[in-house]
């Protein structure tokens, strides 16, 4: 008998050769358009020159733990920050799509500055909650004048989105806020978290949940920094008696997780694009290395089982591209919960390979802080386990088949 994960995994290839012959046959044209190739070309163009690997360490050792120029350019410069919100809003009127490609582009340049939790989880949120909050704020994420945290965690809750201790009381109006939201990515320098309490049911039930838009210095909200192994900068967050009012929530209250299922998938998405940059950079740095280092007179690229690696490395770069690419067409499908896992799943696996083998043909240096392959190295373990592991989304796909 098979191996229940084996198993597992032989459904997952099968079903995703399927895919693959029906993602083919009916978007086998699917071409970017002029907009989106052009913030492409931007990006790329801004982030060679100017977010050099020595200029981004810079930063990374610097206090602040961001530079706040390269987010104004962002928002004033390239005008990114807005490509994937409405016309209505100020922006450039794409979708996901648009953040799948700026994903991508950070990945390969290993940019720190905190474009998912604010344009993607962030705008996110407020694309969808509508109201107020999204008229006011989504503006101001384009202009570059507001950097959202999502603070949704917890010690316990492994990935389980709906595993909350952090309360959120009716009070009046409004709600009282107490907990502790861990690994809260960019929260040192945010100006808005977005929180995830529960607000009524049991500690893991579905229904109970709700979310909230909160300035980083309301009252009775406290933090721990850190930084992060890949680089970035994190907190732990508390919060003590924190009132929020009525115009605070973002969608229904006691029903948000359907909300904040949505935004996660679509945040995984995401990553996924900026693993495929990771793993593209992993394997054209490794290539050039091998055409130089030599060893027994010749380069070692020339040695035919480092030839073999090398062409897996690639082969895992372009299906984490396809993966990504299937997954993001089908954020708005009643099923994207699978295609997203199926694509989680792959990149997980695909960058934890590419990553051992390319310091494994770097050797010793291929781990030293000055050479920046063991950066994305180090990028690509995180993004291996951020919103859910490759075990997980293989579990989470099985258990939608």
């Amino acid at each position: 008998m098979l191996h229940p994960l084996t198993l597992a995994l032989t459904r997952l290839s099968l079903s995703l050769k399927g895919e693959r012959e029906v993602f083919l046959g009916t978007i086998m044209d699917f071409n970017f358009s002029d907009e989106q190739t052009m913030v492409r070309e931007s990006v790329s163009r801004y982030l060679a020159d100017t977010y050099s690997f020595d200029a981004r360490m810079q930063t990374v050792n610097g206090e602040a733990g961001w530079n706040p120029a390269v987010w104004k350019a962002f928002a004033e410069d390239l005008g990114i920050l807005g490509a994937s919100f409405s016309e209505a809003h100020g922006g450039l009127g794409g979708g996901a799509v648009d953040n799948m490609i700026v994903m991508e582009e950070i990945g390969k340049a290993l940019v720190i500055e905190p474009y998912l939790s604010t344009v993607v989880i962030g705008g996110g949120f407020l694309k969808r909650a509508g109201g107020g909050n999204a008229d006011a704020v989504i503006p101001q994420i384009i202009a570059g004048q507001v950097v959202i945290a999502f603070a949704y965690a917890e010690p316990q809750g492994r990935y389980n989105l709906a595993d909350l201790r952090t309360s959120a009381r009716p009070d009046g109006g409004g709600h009282v806020l107490n907990g502790h939201k861990a690994v809260v990515r960019d929260a040192p320098f945010a100006t808005h978290y977005i929180v995830t309490a529960r607000s009524g049911g049991g500690q893991r039930d579905r229904d109970g949940v709700s979310v909230f838009l909160i300035p980083a210095d309301a009252a009775g909200i406290t933090r721990r920094d850190y930084p992060t192994v890949d680089g970035s900068r994190a907190s732990e967050v508390y919060l003590e008696n924190v009132r929020v009012g009525a115009d605070q929530l973002l969608g229904d209250a006691d029903h948000g997780l359907p909300l904040i299922e949505q935004v996660v998938d679509e945040a995984i998405a995401a990553i996924c694009a900026e693993g495929s940059g990771v793993a593209r950079r992993l394997h054209e740095q490794t290539l050039d290395y091998a055409r130089q280092r030599k060893q027994f007179g010749k380069a070692i690229g020339e040695f035919q089982v480092l030839q073999h690696r090398m062409v897996d490395m690639f082969m895992e770069v372009e299906q984490a591209v396809s993966m990504t690419l299937m997954a993001t067409l089908r954020l708005g499908d009643p099923d994207r919960g699978k295609h997203v896992s199926a694509a989680k799943n792959k990149i997980a696996r695909g960058l934890r390979f590419t990553g051992q083998s390319a310091v494994q043909i770097h050797g010793g240096i291929g781990i030293s802080n000055e050479l920046a392959i063991g950066h994305y190295f180090k990028r690509g373990t995180m993004i291996e386990s951020q919103f859910g592991d490759a075990d997980y989304h293989l579990a989470r796909y099985e258990s939608q088949l």
